[in-house]
């Protein structure tokens, strides 16, 4: 089936058709542009979308959203990044899916994959939701447009670093249930109230909320009250998760296991026993506002139970890996993607809980801003009780946690990715546990990607 007509899109973007065509898909990079694909020709800073047309029709697009004429079937239009929001509005309109909308500062995009796969997990149900982190202004936009009309559910990720974003995303989103992960100093070098405003900017999520929308929010987050206040003008219901006592859906019970949680929950008229697929506290957490959020959209609470036990590994972020080292094999925990400090504190005690030598391989946080040395030093005691045998530190701004965990930790601390590599070459051995987690741009994903390629 088509996902848009030529007509269709004309109509949504106000352009006009140079020829009749039916698109099975919708893309901005041409890299990703399959047979049948619609490609949307966006400007950009260093190239042109228009200079990549060829290219996209040489890869089988169907047609193209363009606003200057091309030799190629297309749709006309002033603005092509309006187009894509109007397309992704009018895709939203036609929509008869509930809608869920996650943000947070930690877990939003492991969230989105487990709440999107708690709901497919029931038979003959459609989901869709939004790939990658594809979560920002052009993102959100292109997750919409990419949505089939006859979706029964649909899970969209919005992050920000600057306030007024969200706000923006989640009325092109409207959604029926509107969840914060959590909130966490990522980005705070752009909010000069701190953790407050980082609240706040999240709280936008809300705004966005249908009529009979539900607010679901982190009880045990100093910015709980905070949440609430900015949910109660637009929210019909709120709900609240954690471990706290007073929680609407609260884990009563929690066993941690080697990569796993058994977990028992209560909710609002229910009691659940269920496994958690991966480890630490923060993915019980995560797994509670799934739970929260499947029950307010009105899906299979059992269904969504089986689905926490079998999530999948995300890469960059918890993906467990067995390497051969040597006679041996030794265990990566890949959280390679993004760092802030409740994302450090978070994974260390995830390492804290596995056998052997451990092993951290840790990035600088970014965009801290005049917090940043105190933050990157304030991480030497939760090293310290991870057990950590060997700190591996790697990039400028990780010097003050090098400083504070003299004396406490074998530490070193190296310029960038490719002199961490050749360091933990040297260093690992059978049985040890090794976590690699940093900021996207410290590029410890090739650190990983040179392990992987000696996976037992």
């Amino acid at each position: 089936m088509s996902l848009w007509t030529a007509t269709a899109i004309a109509a949504a973007t106000g352009g006009t058709a140079s020829a009749d065509f039916a698109a099975t898909g919708v893309a901005f990079d041409s890299r990703e542009i399959g047979p049948g694909d619609l490609f949307v020709a966006m400007p950009g800073t260093d190239f042109d979308g228009h200079q990549f047309v060829d290219g996209a029709f040489g890869r089988g697009a169907a047609g193209a959203i363009v606003s200057q004429p091309v030799s190629h079937p297309h749709v006309l239009v002033a603005d092509t990044a309006a187009a894509l929001n109007a397309l992704g509005v009018a895709s939203r309109e036609r929509s008869k899916a509930r809608v869920a909308g996650v943000t947070g500062s930690v877990g939003k995009t492991g969230t989105k994959e487990a709440l999107a796969a708690a709901l497919a997990r029931t038979p003959d149900v459609r989901v869709h939701r939004s790939v990658k982190s594809y979560n920002n202004h052009t993102g959100v936009p292109l997750s919409l447009a990419r949505m089939p009309a006859d979706s029964d559910y649909a899970v969209f990720e919005m992050g920000m670093n600057h306030a007024g974003e969200i706000a923006a995303l989640t009325r092109m989103v409207r959604p029926h249930v509107a969840v914060v992960t959590t909130i966490a100093p990522a980005h705070i070098e752009f909010f000069p109230t701190g953790l407050d405003g980082i609240a706040d900017a999240k709280g936008e999520i809300f705004e966005g909320l249908e009529p009979d929308g539900t607010a679901v929010i982190p009880f045990d987050s100093p910015q709980r009250d905070r949440l609430i206040a900015a949910a109660t003008p637009h929210a019909a219901r709120i709900v609240t998760f954690g471990l706290g006592d007073g929680a609407d859906v609260r884990a009563r019970d929690v066993i941690a296991n080697a990569g796993s949680s058994t977990v028992t929950a209560t909710l609002p008229g229910v009691e659940l026993c269920f496994t958690v697929g991966q480890a630490g506290a923060h993915w019980v957490s995560n797994a509670l506002a799934v739970l929260a959020a499947v029950q307010a959209l009105g899906a299979d609470l059992g269904a969504a139970a089986l689905a926490l036990a079998d999530m999948e590994q995300l890469a960059g972020r918890g993906a467990r890996l067995d390497v051969r080292v040597g006679s041996g094999t030794a265990l990566v925990i890949d959280e390679s993607y993004n760092a802030n400090p409740a994302s450090m504190r978070a994974t260390l005690d995830v390492l804290a809980s596995e056998p052997g030598r451990k092993i951290a391989v840790l990035g600088a946080m970014r965009e801290l801003g005049a917090e940043s040395d105190a933050l990157h030093a304030g991480l030497a005691g939760d090293v310290v009780a991870a057990g950590v045998d060997y700190a591996l530190l790697v990039g400028s701004g990780m010097e003050p946690l090098a400083s504070a965990l003299e004396g406490k930790a074998e530490v070193r601390h190296v310029a960038d990715a490719a002199t961490a590599d050749a360091a933990l070459a040297s260093l690992i051995a059978p049985g040890d546990a090794v976590l690699i987690k940093g900021s996207n741009s410290v590029g410890l994903s090739a650190l990983v990607a040179s392990l992987k390629s000696r996976t037992a």
